[in-house]
């Protein structure tokens, strides 16, 4: 039997990344969730204009919301305009939120946005990930661990 591919997601243009996730946890887990906006939340996201840095996802009444997630008004947007920082919905199948419902709850786990795209059809997306905390300790070795490699790429490309 073949190996399954690994899952990877159909990123048109990224709106907003959160790179700091990957230093603050171990990623177990990722899935794509589709985003219910406003109109001028898509507009502001086509400027380019989101940050996901402080921001997570948590399951409230058999639904999963993006909490905290900052997304400006749109600058040409009249009295219609949204909150910037209103929990959004994210669109996930029942089966999905059980799943990450029992991680969360049985494993501690948590739900955090890795990024917010566009995909091929235009469709504004996030990037979850299944996550577990890091100690103190584990931060050290992984900071340990990128000045090894960058000591390493800078000793190969001198030696020739």
């Amino acid at each position: 039997m073949a190996r399954p591919k690994p899952v990877t997601f159909d990123k048109v243009k990224t709106v907003a990344d959160n790179r700091r996730v990957r230093f603050d946890y171990f990623v177990e887990d990722t899935l794509e969730a589709g985003l219910a906006l406003s109109g001028t939340e898509v507009k502001a996201l086509r400027a380019g204009e989101a940050t996901i840095r402080e921001s997570y996802a948590e399951v409230r009444d058999g639904q999963a919301w993006l909490i905290n997630a900052n997304i400006p008004e749109y600058s040409h947007g009249n009295r219609l305009n949204h909150e910037p920082r209103r929990p959004r919905k994210l669109l996930l199948h029942a089966r999905e939120i059980e799943k990450l419902l029992g991680a969360v709850e049985r494993k501690g786990m948590t739900l955090v946005p890795l990024s917010i795209y566009f995909n091929r059809t235009g469709r504004a997306k996030v990037e979850l990930a299944l996550a577990k905390g890091k100690q103190t300790v584990d931060k050290r070795n992984t900071i340990k661990e990128r000045d090894w490699k960058r000591d390493k790429a800078r000793l190969i490309r001198e030696k020739g």
